[in-house]
């Protein structure tokens, strides 16, 4: 059975907001009908009884008037100050305003499903409540980094339910004036629940909330105390730190928790009409009572971004505030893949790049980046296209638009001829170790042109899409950044400050084995300290021990490989003074030809070390990476 076959019972019959729709249109028709037949039934009294149907101004002295009008400004402005401070800053789109669908949503295919069946769930919420018996969802929080794609999924959610979108930012509730954010807060959910009575249901959306969500002083720092015990892990938690929160953002949260309770109040209407009803039945004995009405369920959805959902106020995250969280991460190759495809389909591009075999490539270089970044990605390849005088992208200027974004904006090459010498036998140290020790690893950009403080860097990355990192790719990436290191050493017999950075990060990666992972034989986590990793790890004694074993150990097996490698480290040297920079198949180019060539000149393979991996050969799709 097709997938869209397969849809569940509640979403066959018709959408409740759909009916509350058509039902409140008519209304606002049949009110629109008695208003103007009232006013042509005055109009046609009037002409009949001989009178104008539109009364005379009454004369007015100007010298009377003037004082009036200015003081009734005076008046206006003052009142209309006090009424803007508290106005809902909020912005409201129509469902036919929105140009953005669910089917625009590409690369997150696993928040899509769930982000469908809410729709369904709130176009049924009546037949959820009443036939079933359950609750409706109220509240999403969508969390993730910058560019995954939530705010665009808001507004396509509006889309889909075809009610009004209320869109504000968690910022212009802040006010300077004291307990105005509390009453624009209160505007907002007052116009939330206006719009759906109206409208049939509406989709609120809050921007950044944690501007002003932010947990509050003595709550607890974590909403669940369940531990999960074996859950593969594929990177280190963030630690929260609680902060002291001031009186006013402690009312501002605590408004913001009485509002998301506040989706039935009555309204005005039915306010006023059940105190004259609790009047009347004083009078009236306990079996004569007039029964009062009861708040209807308004059909709201509020939906609300953050990428720092850890450090919100526990109270919030309960069900019924918000009663689903839904992670937006980067996608994975497949959803690159579609993002390619979506995103070349409205660009102006050669036809080289509608080969299925250049999309992959595309796709597969820009692991890790959100969909924002890959739209970006290509923008910025259509630049370079007009740059070359051309009005449709190549490969090759997305490949130049990416090593950019990647690495920055290149400058001339105007160091001295030592320097030259120095940088560019330090990148080649990098790279022939990375090659000789990281099977796995694709070569991405080796160069010794200045990008922003790199005088010279070198980026490589996995050849696949992994998510976890085993004990022998830590110890490669540590082995790797010594490269540059050992290199200077062994050619120059001295080293200079330029490896400062790349014992940094070798420091790093081998804390994470000492303190985090378990790989050296402590299995105590330095992760359940408060401190920094690698400040813990350093100032403890014991592991600062097996962090430096695990330094020098990488050192020496570094310095063995290329001691035994000298010429393929002069090979990638002579190259990078030639050409200053070399991009991907170049370098393998490179060092295979060096590698040919020094077996021919000794008539056999050259040896190996014991434990140097057997090298395939160079993986034909780059992958971005890090940078050393």
């Amino acid at each position: 059975m097709h997938e869209d076959e397969l849809v569940s019972p509640i979403r066959k019959g018709a959408h409740d907001i759909a009916l509350d729709r058509e039902r409140m249109r008519r209304r606002r028709v049949y009110r629109l009908a008695a208003v103007v037949l009232a006013a042509e039934a005055y109009v046609i009294v009037s002409a009949l009884l001989g009178r104008d149907p539109l009364p005379s101004l009454p004369a007015v002295d100007p010298l009377v008037l003037v004082p009036v009008l200015f003081f009734g400004a005076m008046l206006l402005l003052l009142v209309g100050t006090q009424v803007g401070s508290a106005r809902s800053p909020h912005l409201t789109y129509r469902p036919e305003q929105v140009d953005v669908r669910l089917d625009d949503v590409i690369g997150i295919d696993p928040v899509k499903e769930d982000v469908r069946r809410s729709i369904d769930l709130f176009q049924t919420h009546r037949q959820f409540a009443d036939q079933m018996g359950g609750t409706p969802r109220r509240g999403l929080l969508f969390e993730g980094a910058p560019g995954t794609g939530k705010t665009m999924t808001a507004k396509a959610m509006a889309a889909e339910a075809g009610v009004p979108f209320l869109f504000v930012s968690a910022t212009s509730f802040q006010s300077m004036y004291y307990g105005a954010t509390a009453r624009k807060i209160r505007a907002y959910f007052r116009a939330l629940r206006r719009a759906a009575r109206t409208e049939g249901g509406a989709i609120g959306f809050i921007e950044e909330i944690d501007a002003i969500a932010l947990r509050r002083g003595g709550m607890l720092g974590a909403s669940s105390s369940r531990t999960l015990v074996g859950a593969a892990s594929a990177g280190a938690p963030g630690l929260v730190t609680n902060a002291m929160m001031s009186e006013g953002t402690g009312g501002v949260v605590n408004e913001l928790l009485v509002q998301m309770q506040s989706f039935d109040e009555p309204t005005g209407g039915d306010k006023a009409y059940n105190r004259l009803v609790a009047a009347v039945n004083l009078f009236l004995p306990a079996t004569r009572q007039i029964r009062q009405r009861r708040p209807g369920r308004a059909p709201i959805l509020l939906i609300a971004a953050t990428n720092r959902a850890d450090s919100l106020d526990p109270a919030l995250l309960r069900p019924g505030r918000f009663d689903r969280r839904l992670t937006f991460s980067a996608p994975d190759a497949h959803g690159r893949r579609a993002l390619v495809d979506h995103f070349l389909a409205r660009r102006a591009h050669d036809a080289e790049l509608d080969d299925p075999v250049a999309r992959d490539r595309v796709a597969a270089s820009t692991n890790g980046w959100t969909p924002v970044m890959i739209e970006h990605l290509l923008d910025e390849a259509l630049v370079n296209s007009l740059r070359r005088g051309s009005l449709t992208m190549s490969f090759q200027d997305v490949e130049t638009a990416r090593i950019t974004e990647m690495v920055g904006i290149g400058q001339p090459v105007r160091y001295t001829r030592a320097e030259q010498e120095l940088i560019a036998t330090h990148e080649a140290g990098h790279a022939v170790t990375a090659w000789l020790v990281a099977p796995n690893r694709s070569l991405e950009v080796l160069t010794i042109i200045r990008r922003g403080e790199s005088l010279g860097l070198l980026a490589h990355g996995d050849c696949e899409e992994v998510w976890t990192r085993s004990q022998g790719d830590l110890r490669a990436l540590v082995q790797i950044a010594m490269g540059g290191w050992v290199a200077e050493e062994l050619f120059f017999g001295q080293t200079t400050t330029g490896p400062a950075s790349d014992l940094a990060a070798a420091t790093r990666t081998a804390a994470q084995m000492v303190g985090a992972a378990g790989m050296t034989g402590s299995l105590v986590s330095f992760l359940a300290t408060e401190k920094p990793l690698v400040d813990a790890v350093v100032s403890d004694g014991r592991a600062r021990e097996q962090l430096e074993q695990v330094l020098e150990d990488a050192r020496a097996t570094v310095r063995r490989l290329l001691s035994r490698h000298r010429y393929l480290v002069e090979a990638l040297r002579d190259a990078l003074l030639e050409r200053h920079e070399l991009l991907g198949r170049e370098i393998t180019d490179v060092l295979v030809a060096a590698h040919e060539a020094a077996t021919r000149a000794s008539g056999d393979v050259v040896p190996q070390l014991a434990d140097e991996p057997s090298r395939p050969a160079p993986a034909a799709l780059p992958l971005a990476g890090p940078t050393v």
